[in-house]
């Protein structure tokens, strides 16, 4: 403050207890503490009543211009409009995650096509099953051919083979009933 250090400070402490004497220094220290917060009081009333001339002379520039007619005057009322920005924003962002949206599923649908995508057949497993083939007539189960016991699915010629692929079941899986039509 004022270029004022401690040292100085203390030498000006000294010499007005020296020379106010210690028994008027307290009275006269409050003295100086209500003048400086006078002092700081009316600096403060000055710059707002500058700052107010300051408001009040912009505001008289800005009326004359508006009078005259001026291009620079001319208010822009949609401009001045928050709610315009803030849908513009939320717009914004609301494209900004249907992108990562999009950018997530293709990952995933990547993720799972690759996941559940079968597993290359091989040789061994194209195989035919050690069972023989039995078809079933769906209209009559009880006159289904059944071969005979000594032949096997691998000695069958193409001819006697059935038309639709018998796929085997697995051995945890119960075998379905065999398919009755009703007429």
């Amino acid at each position: 403050m004022f270029g004022i250090d401690a040292p100085e400070l203390l030498v000006i402490a000294a010499v007005a207890l020296i020379v106010i004497g210690p028994k008027e220094l307290p009275g006269m220290l409050r003295a100086v503490g209500r003048w400086m917060a006078t002092a700081r009081n009316m600096a403060g009333e000055f710059r707002g009543h500058v700052d107010d001339m300051m408001r009040q002379a912009e505001l008289d520039e800005l009326k004359k211009q508006v009078e005259a007619g001026t291009k620079d005057a001319v208010l822009d009322l949609q401009g001045l409009d928050p709610t315009r920005e803030i849908k513009a924003a939320i717009a914004e962002g609301a494209s900004d995650v249907e992108k990562e949206m999009a950018a997530a599923r293709a990952s995933v649908d990547a993720s799972t096509t690759d996941a559940l995508a079968p597993p290359p057949v091989t040789t061994a497993e194209l195989t035919a099953p050690a069972e023989p083939v039995t078809s079933v007539s769906p209209v009559e189960p009880e006159a289904a051919a059944v071969p005979p016991a000594s032949e096997s699915v691998a000695s069958a010629t193409p001819e006697a083979l059935p038309d639709e692929p018998v796929v085997p079941t697995p051995a945890n899986q119960p075998e379905a009933p065999p398919k009755v039509a009703v007429g």
